[in-house]
């Protein structure tokens, strides 16, 4: 469906590109291009595929892991393990006794001790050269391939599988909270620009009416049933108009850059909207009918702070298995150069070993049990913050409701004020006509005309706005 996406928006640009200002966008299309390339929505897409790999990765601590260590070691001496020649006694066997006896020198008076040492003196030793007992460890060769695979962790990694798992939700929420918020950018520049499309074509009939008025007025000046005075006073007027009708033209422009901005196209872009020429209408206020728990249900930053609630909920039980014990089994292969498995050689050797681990936390004078509370502590903020958020959400439905409501009685109100005005202004003509209205009686007829346009105007493109703001804040603006 993403791909769809990024090729239909891709098509809106080539199109754009080949047409020019020829392009007609629709209000849809407007927004496929700004959700197409917005920066923003590409920061959450981004986030969203960092939450799969974490998760990714956590779920990878069920399966076994492994390790390879290495290491060098240059040692300056050899090992001796004499100093000098060891000289061992020994022993013959007795026959008669059946006994070992040692061998040592026997004098008239007993067996003979040495001085020195006090120590028998032999009659035969076995020497055993310090050379045999020297080993060349200058240069030591280690490594070791270890396979561990946890048991019990105390509900760590399923802890962080969950908490990987709601972090993801909650990034997807936060992205379409972001798309909703774009999309209602989009309809609000959208709409000013029909607004003031429709409002210079508005300005552009009042500066013909007051030019109409004024030629009217010069040619009575002409025959001498007006006066100069009169003729000022619609100048002055015919001049304001045409300020007016300028700086209506400059935020037309304006605000085609704003939506030209917000789509992701360069800012000098001559859009050209569908509903330029919007002059249908509105229907009646629909009934709008909602429950607020399909409300909570629906709206995406609601969904992501319900999410960030169940993280923290399973940060709890994490903090928590730091508490319990531990139990993990480990199998390695080591080996060395020099290796001592045969007598000591200069050369690779090693061998296999299994065995098992047991971690118990016993005191840490109440570290680990401080950061539980504390993750409680936050879960519990969030849950409150979940909590104020609800009822700001149900007091915004109901303001967007009246509001929208609202919006349509206004507009109902424009349609007399403006029959009104019409009505008003063709009594004036009528009466400058006939004489007993002066210029200012019709200046004014013709302001109370261009003021009562202009706020039907506004209510039109206020029941829009309205309409997309309602289905934002009901969770149903889902593009």
């Amino acid at each position: 469906m993403k791909h769809l996406h990024i090729l239909f928006t891709a098509g809106l640009m080539g199109a754009w590109a080949l047409t020019g200002s020829a392009q007609v966008f629709s209000l849809d299309s407007c927004r496929s291009l700004a959700i197409g390339n917005n920066k923003n929505i590409r920061i959450a897409e981004q986030a969203i595929k960092g939450a799969g790999y974490e998760r990714k990765a956590a779920h990878a601590a069920y399966l076994p892991g492994v390790d390879f260590t290495g290491g060098y070691m240059y040692n300056q001496r050899t090992i001796n393990l004499l100093s000098e020649n060891a000289k061992l006694p020994t022993m013959t066997f007795d026959p008669l006794s059946g006994k070992y006896v040692p061998n040592i020198l026997v004098g008239p008076d007993g067996p003979v001790k040495d001085p020195a040492t006090g120590s028998y003196i032999p009659t035969e030793v076995a020497v055993i050269p310090k050379e045999a007992m020297s080993f060349n460890t200058h240069n030591v060769f280690a490594g070791a391939f270890t396979i561990t695979q946890p048991v019990y962790m105390g509900g760590q990694i399923r802890a962080l599988n969950e908490i990987t798992k709601f972090a993801e939700q909650a990034a997807i929420a936060a992205r379409n909270s972001v798309v909703q918020d774009v999309v209602f950018a989009v309809d609000e520049a959208y709409w000013m620009v029909v607004s003031l499309k429709a409002k210079k074509a508005l300005a552009e009939s009042f500066v013909n009416l007051v030019d109409t008025l004024h030629y009217n007025v010069q040619a009575m000046l002409d025959e001498g049933v007006a006066t100069r005075s009169d003729l000022l006073t619609v100048d002055v007027k015919l001049n304001e108009a045409r300020i007016a009708l300028t700086k209506v033209d400059n935020g037309l422009t304006l605000s085609r850059m704003a939506l030209a901005q917000i789509c992701g196209l360069p800012v000098n872009s001559n859009m050209t909207l569908q509903d330029e020429n919007y002059t249908s209408r509105p229907e009646v206020a629909p009934e709008v009918s909602y429950q607020m728990e399909d409300v909570f249900a629906r709206r995406q930053d609601l969904e992501a702070l319900r999410q960030g609630v169940s993280l923290l909920k399973h940060k709890e039980k994490l903090t928590m298995s730091e508490m319990l014990p531990k139990v993990a089994v480990v199998g390695a292969y080591e080996f060395s150069n020099p290796n001592l498995n045969d007598g000591f050689h200069r050369k690779f050797g090693g061998g296999f070993s299994v065995g098992a681990t047991l971690t118990v936390p016993l005191w840490h004078w109440g570290g680990n049990y401080n950061r539980y509370r504390a993750s409680q502590a936050a879960t519990n903020a969030q849950r409150l913050l979940l909590e104020d958020m609800e009822e700001k959400v149900e007091l915004q439905v109901n303001q967007a409701k009246f509001s929208y409501q609202e919006a349509f009685k206004t507009y109902d109100m424009t349609l007399a004020n403006m029959k009104s005005a019409e009505e008003n202004l063709s009594n004036a003509r009528f009466g400058f006509k006939e004489g007993v209205l002066t210029t200012d009686d019709v200046i004014a007829a013709q302001t109370a005309w261009l003021q009562a346009n202009s706020e039907k105007i506004d209510a039109e493109i206020g029941i829009h706005l309205c309409e997309v703001y309602l289905a934002k804040v009901l969770g149903r603006l889902n593009y």
